[in-house]
């Protein structure tokens, strides 16, 4: 699934085992941003079950740019009960400071549409925090529609450190 994303220098392709420390650095860039707790150390190896597994949990695309990676997306199928159908949960979408503007988020955003298409989903769902008038402007410009509800966090076990 390698994706033009019409530039000699750059395109969007799915996360390889050999990834996983640069995208773990870009998830703790990606946490500082939006003001969230750090990411845990060994975040690269509990990634690695979850993204290349036989089942794969989720899936992660990278925007790699002149051999570096420079961004990433990473999405789930959920389940609409009001649709009775699967949906696509963009849980992040992260573009590095210095290459922002350049287009690599709707690239991301693109490639994630077409990997959930492909996957099935009907739809594709996500967050941002409500400060991030960049980000919400971005999503209005490739024609999103916001859904205004409040996030809940609840705790089911013991963090894991």
């Amino acid at each position: 699934m390698l994706k033009d994303t019409g530039r000699p220098d750059g395109l969007v392709r799915p996360a390889t085992p050999a990834d996983l420390p640069t995208i773990a650095g870009l998830c703790a860039d990606h946490a500082a941003f939006e003001r969230a707790e750090p990411v845990p150390s060994d975040l690269a190896a509990r990634l690695e079950p979850m993204l290349f597994s036989e089942g794969p949990r989720a899936w992660c695309l990278v925007a790699e740019s002149k051999s570096e990676l420079i961004g990433y997306a990473t999405f789930s199928l959920e389940f609409s009960t009001w649709q009775a159908t699967d949906y696509a949960h963009l849980d992040c979408l992260f573009v590095a400071e210095p290459h922002r503007g350049g287009g690599w988020g709707r690239a991301l955003l693109s490639s994630v549409k077409d990997a959930a298409a492909s996957r099935g989903a009907a739809a594709l769902q996500w967050q941002t925090p409500d400060w991030n008038a960049d980000a919400i402007r971005f999503y209005h410009g490739v024609g999103a529609q916001a859904r205004h509800k409040v996030r809940f966090s609840l705790p089911v076990r013991p963090a894991e450190h």
